[in-house]
């Protein structure tokens, strides 16, 4: 199955509440990770995989996405504006230039995750299978590897499924010394596994499992539906995923970047040269 034709639904009409810190301004997925929105971070991380297509379903501020994507090359691209009648831009790198086709939906401002899933289904074309993820949350995710277990599985869905993190320092104590033999800052835990966000779907979940509720979630009714019929495998993921829920998440992600630590990026930066 050619990955540069099947869809790629990110969620992005979230408030991002809990962030008020970093997106008071903006739509959570904006919020930046080393001067690029996370809603970047992530589009890129698929397109490493050869993933190409994606639809971005639109809420809260969504006017501000489009804005962004219609600005991005003029903003990290080197160009000479010819201000005569016709207002010529003539740009003289590749910089801001992706191999990606993102159609821009607006799904409701307060609509469910559920809900945006469903209304974008115009826009999927004859795609059999489609991945859908969130606009807050990171990882060096495996994607190829998701959309390969999905497809051996025989299943509707398949979720990753990752090591919750603890917010709290673990420690491993002496109690008859009274000492504190190991600690670990936030350690994952090895036991139990959370759903990751990354997904992937055969189209007929969108029309079975999803229907036209506004309010309809798709982490409750849907995926609970899914997995009581026998329909949803997992596609375990033991490496880095962090999701961006509160401005803690949002400082250490750009400290992870700022470092030259940053796991998910699994992609070569762009190169500035001058066109020819």
């Amino acid at each position: 199955m050619d990955r540069a034709e099947i869809p790629v639904i990110i969620l992005c009409g979230g408030m991002g509440t809990r962030l008020r810190e970093a997106s008071e301004k903006l739509p959570k997925p904006l919020v930046d990770i080393g001067g690029k929105p996370i809603l970047w971070h992530i589009m890129k991380l698929y397109g490493e995989a050869g993933f190409r297509r994606f639809v971005l379903c639109l809420g809260y501020k969504g006017d501000q996405i489009k804005r962004w994507f219609l600005d991005y090359q003029t903003t990290t691209s080197d160009f000479t504006l010819h201000m005569g009648q016709d207002h010529h831009v003539a740009f003289h790198n590749a910089y801001g230039e992706e191999d990606w086709k993102v159609t821009f939906a607006e799904t409701g401002l307060l609509s469910g995750t559920g809900a945006r899933a469903r209304r974008v289904r115009p826009y999927l074309g004859d795609a059999p299978v489609v991945m859908l993820t969130y606009g807050d949350g990171i990882g060096d995710v495996d994607l190829g590897r998701l959309l390969e277990n999905h497809l051996a599985s025989g299943r509707v869905g398949t979720v990753t499924g990752v090591h919750p993190g603890s917010r709290y320092g673990e420690m491993k104590v002496d109690l008859t010394s009274g000492g504190v033999t190991e600690f670990n800052e936030k350690p994952t835990l090895a036991d139990g596994w959370v759903s990751g966000g990354f997904f992937a779907f055969d189209r007929s979940f969108l029309d079975d499992y999803l229907d036209d509720d506004p309010d309809l979630l798709l982490e409750k009714k849907p995926l609970q539906r899914l997995a009581v019929d026998g329909q949803l495998s997992v596609n375990t993921h033991e490496g880095f995923w962090m999701g961006m829920d509160t401005f803690r998440d949002w400082t250490e992600l750009n400290g992870l970047w700022d470092r030259g630590e940053a796991p998910w990026k699994l992609w070569t930066d762009e190169p500035r040269m001058p066109r020819g």
